[in-house]
């Protein structure tokens, strides 16, 4: 066991340095992306309609292994897409970023779903009494419904959060150095001690999946909107 911490240990916080980033980017592009998508899914333009409700059912529904690897051959290595300044770096943070886009267009599809549960919480009459002031549908959208769509789906986000967390292991199929990785690694070189080491990798997704949880919770509680 001494030997396995010896080499499991150092590498411990980087590669769940690596899975934070991973979900805090992610998280961040998903949420300005999803709520676009929302904002198309419930848009008086038919196209904008359409399309939102195209792109959510198709990719909601495709592995995500597949979007990482679509991500990584197909923008890559076939249309060349770079992510990430030329150095001598370039291969580990141009996976890492493909990785990100690839997190991005798959979980701001729950994340739209998640908020256009939450438009279905305010009140039909506030968008409404808006539509008659002569509000465009943009100004009603952003100043009174995702306003308080939002603090109605925190709990929900959280779970959303929650998932992409796990999801990063999925990373580890194109080279990022993600915790996933660092066990596959160790399983190889410690196959006696299978056991142990899916514990210790599983103390630390548990770490920040509560912490996560926690969160979300307090906030879903401090902010929930007052009917």
């Amino acid at each position: 066991m001494s030997e396995l911490w010896s080499d499991i240990g150092p590498g411990l916080w980087p590669a769940y340095w690596v899975t934070i980033q991973l979900t805090i980017y992610s998280a961040i592009g998903s949420l300005i992306w999803g709520t676009i998508l929302a904002g198309m899914r419930v848009s008086p333009v038919p196209v904008m309609r359409v399309f939102g409700a195209f792109y959510v059912n198709i990719v909601r529904n495709t592995p995500l292994t597949l979007i990482v690897l679509f991500c990584s051959i197909g923008l890559y290595y076939n249309l060349g897409l770079a992510l990430a300044p030329e150095n001598e770096n370039f291969v580990k943070n141009n996976n890492f970023w493909l990785a990100v886009l690839a997190f991005v267009l798959y979980t701001s599809t729950f994340v739209c779903e998640t908020l256009r549960s939450g438009f279905n919480t305010v009140p039909l009459g506030q968008a409404e009494a808006a539509r008659s002031l002569g509000l465009p549908f943009t100004k009603v959208l952003g100043v009174i419904i995702l306003p308080q769509a939002m603090r109605s789906v925190i709990g929900p986000m959280g779970s959303v959060l929650i998932a992409l967390t796990k999801n990063t292991t999925v990373a580890s199929v194109i080279g990022v150095g993600e915790a996933s990785l660092l066990m596959k690694e160790q399983i190889e070189n410690h196959g006696d001690q299978i056991i142990a080491i899916f514990v210790i990798i599983a103390i630390g997704f548990m770490v920040l999946t509560l912490t996560e949880g926690l969160i979300f919770g307090y906030l879903a509680k401090r902010l929930a909107v007052k009917r």
